[in-house]
């Protein structure tokens, strides 16, 4: 082989390898959708935290609240396609086209998967001045009377809403919605008895249970939860009504896979530790999960069209 050719082979090569190679050269940003202090929010700042330790460049998060989701989507879609700029999400990317069907981006395409990270329940949180004493008085006390029973819910595609209505239509039931603007209002008024269900994330659905402030009555995983060993799942009664609240990372969609194979990496390590595994079960985590881009982009794809059939006129366009 000439020598012009062993260079050629030589810099095609390095041409391939760079885009890992070089990654990360700067601070990469982490974006969450929602407002500091919930569970996503809480979840992106552990994994941050974590992630730094195996990449020579630390993970700053930043807050890009509204839209139900899309503003912090599209700050992720329309940025350098180079790994730098990251979204972490949960369950409610699946109807994030149903909740803003005019959205300026499809987060399908726009956006891909690198991992996903965990997967975790909702919990049916039941007041305790409800004359029900487990799920399925609650069930039949519900269909005795339509419309009586009051339920919270944050609207606009989130995990609450959506399991509420997962529940609902398995159930045959018709409860009332009851907006808030976030899960802890919804859960203050089902203490004091103003509503008569929410549905909680693990994070913090398992406290509010293990304070005393509501009862757990079920919970969405496909068998009981570690940390509510007590409370039945609603498969288990006999409702077709599994849902995992799931975590996951998303990049620009043009972000080369070296790139994104090298994140994939770095989640896997600091997910994988003990002390992460023993802080994503106090964050109410059953499953660590941790898996490759192409695994994580097959799981959405699935997520997305199982939620979409589920939901499709059942939930409010966002305004």
């Amino acid at each position: 082989m000439s020598l012009r050719r062993i260079l050629l082979a030589g810099l095609a090569a390095f041409a391939l390898a760079s885009p890992a190679a070089a990654f990360p050269d700067r601070p990469i940003r982490l974006v969450v959708p929602f407002a500091a202090g919930g569970a996503t929010d809480v979840g992106a700042r552990v994994l941050a935290e974590a992630m730094s330790a195996h990449l020579p460049q630390p993970i700053v998060v930043e807050n890009r609240v509204g839209g139900a989701g899309i503003v912090a989507s599209e700050v992720v879609a329309r940025a350098p396609a180079d790994g730098h700029t990251l979204l972490i999400n949960n369950t409610s990317h699946s109807v994030l086209r149903l909740v803003v069907p005019n959205a300026p981006i499809d987060v399908t395409t726009a956006l891909s998967a690198v991992s996903i990270l965990s997967e975790m329940p909702m919990v049916m949180l039941v007041a305790n001045n409800h004359p029900a004493q487990n799920v399925r008085e609650f069930i039949t006390m519900a269909r005795a009377a339509p419309g009586r029973f009051d339920y919270g819910s944050t609207g606009g595609g989130g995990t609450l809403q959506m399991a509420a209505l997962l529940f609902l239509n398995a159930a045959g039931l018709e409860l009332n919605e009851i907006p808030y603007r976030g899960g802890a209002p919804a859960t203050l008024d089902l203490a004091a008895g103003r509503i008569a269900m929410v549905f909680d994330v693990a994070l913090t659905g398992v406290q509010t249970a293990r304070g005393g402030q509501a009862r757990a009555f079920a919970v969405t995983s496909a068998g009981r939860s570690p940390a509510l060993p007590d409370a039945p799942s609603l498969r288990e009664i006999g409702l077709d009504a599994e849902m995992n609240v799931w975590q996951a990372i998303f990049t620009a969609s043009a972000t080369p896979a070296p790139v994104k194979a090298t994140l994939q990496r770095a989640i896997a390590a600091a997910m994988g530790t003990e002390a992460m595994a023993r802080r994503m079960a106090e964050l109410g985590a059953d499953r660590i999960v941790a898996n490759t881009p192409e695994e994580a982009q097959r799981y959405v794809t699935a997520e997305v069209a199982r939620w979409e059939t589920l939901l499709r006129g059942r939930i409010t366009p966002a305004r």
